[in-house]
């Protein structure tokens, strides 16, 4: 007969298929007596284990869902596919894939056997993403590697490159990590320049957790990590008041653009205009218009209008300079 631990952790393992099953039968695979079972189950509740039993002969005991989350137990190719599906959304920023998901994968990879940890390493490899094009890829072991710290308040040391390509080293006090759906920052307190610091992880390098534990800072004015990033990246940039008609539907337009620009107002069953105020980049947010799939006119900024002019007229050189294809 196994030990009670791991005879608890292999019944446990079988409550998790989603079946009900025979005390008899589970009594015949773990090789012990249906009292057993009974003992077993009752230690299984005990520990916040939902398993709910039926009488009668066809009666027998099953996992619900319960008011709290218990710690599951996953086999090898379940591990995989989990570990793989949280990279593949870690790594591109994907709106929706926040820091939750990040910790997630850091636990799940930190208990992870070599054997399998390798396995996750040649999926994730082979698969090719298709993405919108205007996010940052990031390495997954460097968000793993950070949201480890964060959840352990540890500090960090890393290597960070600037806007301007400058190279440094930082050691700081990690607090959060957030998306903006485009990209993932990290908002933390750099112990060497005495401040609160936002730094984007895709420029982040070779992360090593200190080992010396820290009591966390409260952040300035009091915000939250998602208030602090925005106006980390906004400070700098102008603020410009965008107005844009659209030929197309404004439930079309407001699924091909972020939500933070607004919502577009219908000004025909085919047609919609956007105003609001933006700080994006005006080559952003130019590109953001040429990505879209279908005809628009800006009625302002005038800045923008000349920044498409000039790009349109950059495009149209490049064309007209390569070889004539067929025309749409």
């Amino acid at each position: 007969m196994t030990g009670t631990p791991a005879r608890l952790l292999n019944l446990l393992s079988l409550l998790q298929t989603p079946r009900e099953w025979p005390g008899s039968e589970l009594a015949d695979r773990l090789q012990v007596s249906p009292r057993t079972i009974r003992r077993d189950i009752d230690r299984l509740r005990d520990l916040g284990y939902p398993v709910e039993s039926s009488k009668g002969a066809a009666g027998g005991y099953r996992l619900v869902a319960g008011a709290a989350m218990p710690p599951l137990l996953l086999d090898d190719e379940e591990a995989v596919a989990i570990a793989v599906g949280l990279r593949a959304g870690a790594g591109h920023a994907i709106e929706g894939v926040d820091e939750a998901s990040v910790r997630a994968l850091a636990k799940l990879e930190q208990v992870l056997p070599s054997r399998l940890r390798h396995r996750v390493s040649t999926l994730q490899n082979a698969m090719i993403p298709l993405t919108r094009g205007d996010g940052a890829t990031v390495d997954p072991h460097t968000l793993t590697a950070i949201a480890s710290t964060v959840t352990g308040r540890e500090r960090l040391r890393f290597g960070y490159r600037a806007a301007d390509g400058t190279e440094t080293r930082r050691l700081v006090e990690p607090y959060r990590l957030v998306s903006t759906g485009r990209r993932w920052y990290l908002v933390a307190y750099d112990t060497g320049r005495e401040d609160w610091r936002t730094f984007r992880v895709d420029r982040v390098t070779e992360p090593f957790a200190t080992g010396a534990r820290f009591t966390p800072r409260t952040v300035p004015a009091g915000w939250d990590a998602k208030t602090f990033v925005a106006h980390s990246m906004f400070r700098n940039q102008p603020e410009h008041a965008l107005d844009v008609s659209f030929d197309a539907s404004a439930e079309y337009v407001a699924a091909q653009l972020p939500d933070y620009l607004g919502t577009p107002e219908a000004t025909g069953p085919e047609s919609c205009r956007l105003r609001t105020r933006a700080q994006d980049s005006l080559e952003w947010l130019a590109l953001r218009l040429a990505l879209m799939d279908c005809e628009f006119t800006v009625h302002g900024p005038a800045e923008l209008s000349g920044y498409l002019t000039r790009l349109g007229a950059r495009l149209t050189r490049a064309a007209e300079r390569g070889p004539r294809g067929p025309e749409a």
